[in-house]
């Protein structure tokens, strides 16, 4: 199993919005996150700077693959349609990220 950290911004005129839409995520994108090995997934959100963090644990053997998987499903790709405009993405992230990946820099674990 191997953890992922993200971060981005959310538009602060789309922070009711944004909430609104992740309280009830369509099932078809939660299936096909599920299907491209992905578990635990969480955001959380730090307010007043609308700076969000998402975490999620994958547990496939070709991150890439599931990654391409889950960008050409067309559910998936209506749900970052309407999700995407909201947000803002950090800019000091690397080439070809929306969600700016985060190094891991601790861990305890029982």
């Amino acid at each position: 199993m191997e953890r992922k950290g993200f971060a981005i911004w959310v538009k602060p005129e789309f922070m009711e919005d944004y909430k609104r839409v992740h309280a009830d995520v369509w099932p078809e994108v939660l299936d096909k996150i599920r299907d491209c090995n992905i578990r635990n997934y969480s955001i959380y959100l730090h307010e007043p700077e609308h700076l969000m963090f998402g975490y999620y644990e994958y547990f496939g053997t070709d991150y890439e693959a599931d990654m391409a998987k889950m960008a050409a499903d067309a559910k998936t790709q209506e749900w970052w349609a309407l999700c995407m405009p909201m947000m803002a993405p950090l800019e000091t992230r690397k080439d070809g990220e929306f969600w700016a990946e985060m190094d891991r820099i601790f861990l305890m674990e029982e």
